[in-house]
């Protein structure tokens, strides 16, 4: 099949997509207008659609980081060139409309939240998963040669509110002195002296991994290399009806049917609740608006006190994440609209053009260059699962990161390989291994009535002095 680039001509981008309440992602549609794809460049080829049936020995369903280091590991690790089906462009969903932000974290807990939840030899075994995770990511990035303009320098947690610092402390103690991890405090005065000069920062946590990327490179690099090794990535082919029949998946595209040994599924956000019954509402897609200004000026610069280009997030439960871009622009990202419907509201820009202008006073009412929205695989007890599909055959899904999937995407992608490849063994007996996502059926709809009144509940708390 003739290779092809997936920037073809497409129909206009759906800016109020909703995933709980749209029957069908599309196909052949245009990306968002983020940062990423409009400063990506020339991407690498991919496979074209599904033309005719197929015969495969693995199917990967979903073309972003999970999906791609999937396709790569299985061909890397096991010999294993699958087929990876995806219904718009490569990378169409989160994976292009992330903040670029890679830390050292899985899911939206904490590792005292982790000691709570398994004890602590899970919470020790958790830890050391995703430090394995991170020199995974780097690896990928190292090892293959992917310009996706990584800056290292740590992750910055920041207190938004003074009550938040003991918080901070605590957690950094229990960082180093539980699980080894050299995380440290920073006071205002250390913050904005050496990392940045935000005006609501009380102080900060700042922890030795943390990386921030160019989100769409990334991705585009994962495919480069996962072709290089054999896989194949077919866009605009999006699954239209899945059965099993003597153990073989029939998955059907518009333009074939794609018969699978084994399956491996990794849409995240943008997973469609008729996909199949097994996966129908395991996660509650959460949306996140991004905003991206023009180069700041020197002047600006200067107000602001950037003296790093690593990742930093604040305390609030609606978190902000926000950094400076190679290019000096700033990006800044936090929760937004609650339906598709309601996803492009004026009102949800200028409450993040607030957040940016409480944070840097100097650039209240800057020029803007890029915003847009996407949808995060938010689980209903805020962490992933990497597992197998209770009364399906050999067939596995990874989902629900809560907004950090940048860098555990790719471990996850990895031990979804480990698994389709029938080497359970190598996957550690940690609870995102052996345990499904909750599955929430008819009630997820509902439950956004209660996410409605939630963020009412999480602003007033975030916001008291």
């Amino acid at each position: 099949m003739q290779a092809t680039t997936h920037l073809r001509a497409r129909a206009p981008y759906n800016p109020k997509y909703d995933p709980i309440a749209d029957r069908s992602i599309g196909s052949g549609t245009a990306y968002a207008p983020t940062y990423w794809i409009g400063t990506a460049g020339t991407p690498p080829e991919d496979d074209g659609p599904v033309r005719g049936d197929l015969d495969v020995d693995v199917a990967v369903i979903g073309s972003g980081y999970t999906g791609l280091s999937c396709a790569l590991h299985l061909a890397k690790e096991f010999g294993i060139k699958a087929h990876v089906l995806e219904a718009n462009g490569v990378a169409f969903g989160c994976s292009t409309r992330n903040g670029g932000q890679a830390q050292i974290s899985s899911g939206r807990l904490k590792r005292s939240q982790w000691i709570e939840r398994w004890g602590l030899d899970v919470a020790r075994g958790m830890h050391a998963e995703v430090v394995e995770a991170f020199d995974v990511f780097r690896g990928l990035i190292r090892d293959h040669a992917i310009a996706c303009e990584p800056q290292d320098g740590g992750h910055y947690y920041i207190a938004h509110r003074p009550w938040m610092m003991p918080t901070l402390t605590k957690e950094a103690a229990l960082l180093r002195e539980t699980f080894g991890y050299g995380a440290r405090m920073l006071s205002r005065d250390e913050l904005h002296a050496t990392a940045v000069r935000d005006r609501e920062a009380h102080g900060a946590m700042w922890e030795p991994d943390g990386t921030a990327v160019h989100a769409a490179k990334l991705a585009f690099g994962y495919l480069r290399v996962a072709r290089e090794l054999g896989a194949k990535v077919h866009v605009d082919s999006p699954v239209e009806g899945w059965t099993t029949k003597n153990g073989v998946h029939h998955l059907r595209t518009p333009g074939g049917t794609v018969r699978a040994r084994a399956v491996a599924v990794a849409t995240a956000g943008y997973a469609p609740r008729g996909l199949h019954p097994q996966l129908r509402d395991r996660i509650m897609p959460i949306m996140s608006n991004s905003i991206v200004t023009r180069p700041l000026t020197a002047s600006e610069l200067d107000a602001c006190g950037f003296k790093v280009t690593s990742p930093l997030t604040d305390t609030r439960t609606l978190r902000h994440y926000y950094r400076l871009l190679p290019d000096n622009r700033v990006q800044i990202g936090s929760r937004a609209a609650i339906t598709g419907q309601d996803a492009d509201n004026p009102r949800h820009l200028a409450s993040l053009r607030e957040g940016l202008a409480r944070k840097f006073p100097a650039l209240r009412g800057i020029e803007l260059d890029y915003s847009w929205w996407g949808w995060v695989d938010v689980s209903h007890d805020m962490m992933p699962r990497i597992t197998a599909v209770s009364g399906l055959p050999n067939a596995y899904y990874a989902m629900g990161y809560g907004g950090n999937g940048v860098m555990y995407s790719a471990q996850a992608g990895r031990r979804m390989a480990q698994l389709v490849a029938g080497r359970e063994a190598t996957v550690p007996k940690l609870p995102i291994f052996r345990d499904e996502l909750p599955h929430e059926g008819w009630r997820t709809p509902f439950r956004r009535l209660g996410q409605w009144g939630l963020y009412k509940i999480y602003h007033y708390r975030d916001e008291r002095n």
